[in-house]
Parts: C-alpha cells; structure tokens; sequence
C-alpha cells in the first residue's frame, strides 16, 4: 500500500523521460521566434530574483520591465548591490531547479502552478509600469492559471518540468553573452562593486546553473521504468 501511494504521488521522471524532456526543453530554447516567449519566464525569474535581493537587503523595488526579445531591467533603491547585481543569473537558475523539483510531485502540481501564477499577478501589480511588460506578465500569468482547469496532472508534471529545464539551460546560455559586452551587464557593475574581474562572476554564474541542472538529474528515478 506505501508503494502504491508513493507512486500516487511522485511524478519524478525515468532516465529515459528526463533526457527526452531534456532535449525538448533545449530544442524549444533554440528555435528562432517560438524561444522567445520561453525566454520570458527566464528573464521574469531574473528580475525578480534583482528585486528579492533588494527587499531582502533593507531596498526597494520600483519597477520591473521586460521586452519583446527576453531581456529585462529590474529598477531598485538601496539594498546591498553586490548581491542585487548577482543574485539575476544565480535566482533563475536557482527558479529552474525549485521548479522542476515542485513538479515531481504530483499531488502539489495545482499548488505550484497556483504559487507561481500568484507570483507573477504580485509582481504586475506592485512593479509593471509599461503596458509591455503588463501584457508580457498577464502572458506568464495565463500559462501558470489557465491549466488547472484540468483534472488529469501527468502531462502538466511533463510540461512543468521541462518549462524549469529551460529556465535553468536559459540561465546557462545568458550570461555567456556578458563575454562579448566589454563594461556591460550584470558581471561588469559586479567587476565595478567588487574589483574582481567579470570574467569570474560569469564563470561563477555558469558553474552554478551546470550545479542546478545537475541537481535536476538527481531527482530521476533510475528504477522506473519508462512511463507508457
């Protein structure tokens, strides 16, 4: 009987599901156009986590924006701006993991989904200013909503899990962009704060988001059987 229920209750993947939700995860990361709305959910986890660190840190948040192609600015006051600065690349990757984590666990899918969806609506309304981003995270917002409408949670587990691979393979891929952008960008304003070279805090970035990926693969089964 503990068997059955645990099973119940675990949506954690088999080798062979993790790598093939692993694939399309990258896959979907790669595609021209249909990417970008994925990239979204990277850069709204990366800008929140800028704010969380102000907050945490005695600042404020006075607005979050984010574009058409995935990028976004976090605006604060205050706080500790060594760890505002790097807390962008370090929060989505960390976002990534938590999320996947929460959806293999069956049962709590409609409680993720709900936390998140709250999350982003909390953000809109204390911290969207432009109508871009107001339209940008009422889309978030939809996606996270609009599926609990349903009953069965195999497939939303499936979905949610590969939608916190690509927010971590994001997190990954972004700050290796900082190594063409000679005195911008999070890694130069952290060389600045700190004097430590910004080649490290990207190096330090990558680590982290390899680290959180490979956090994700701990979590497979390796005695389950494929799902049919």
């Amino acid at each position: 009987m503990l068997d059955k229920d645990t099973k119940t209750l675990s949506a954690i993947p088999s080798k062979g599901r993790f790598f093939l939700e692993l694939f399309c995860a990258f896959l979907i990361t790669k595609l021209p156009i249909i990417s970008i709305p994925f990239k979204w959910f990277e850069s709204y986890f990366h800008e929140i986590s800028h704010g969380l660190a102000a907050i945490v840190s005695g600042g404020v948040v006075n607005q979050i924006q984010l574009f058409p192609n995935g990028a976004g600015l976090c605006f604060t006051q205050g706080g500790f701006a060594p760890l505002i600065t790097f807390s962008g690349y370090f929060g989505a990757a960390l976002w990534g993991y938590v999320i996947f984590l929460l959806a293999t666990w069956r049962a709590g899918i409609r409680f993720t989904l709900g936390i998140l969806g709250v999350t982003v609506i909390s953000s809109l309304i204390l911290w969207a200013r432009d109508l871009l981003t107001i339209g940008i995270l009422i889309s978030l917002a939809v996606v996270f909503l609009s599926p609990l409408k349903f009953d069965h949670s195999a497939w939303l587990n499936s979905l949610l899990r590969m939608l916190g691979l690509m927010i971590v393979l994001n997190a990954m891929a972004s700050p290796t962009v900082l190594f063409g952008l000679a005195g911008q960008g999070d890694a130069a304003k952290l060389s600045q704060l700190t004097w430590i070279p910004a080649w490290i805090w990207v190096i330090m970035w990558l680590v982290f988001s390899c680290f959180m990926l490979w956090m994700c693969w701990q979590r497979v089964d390796d005695k389950k059987s494929p799902a049919r």
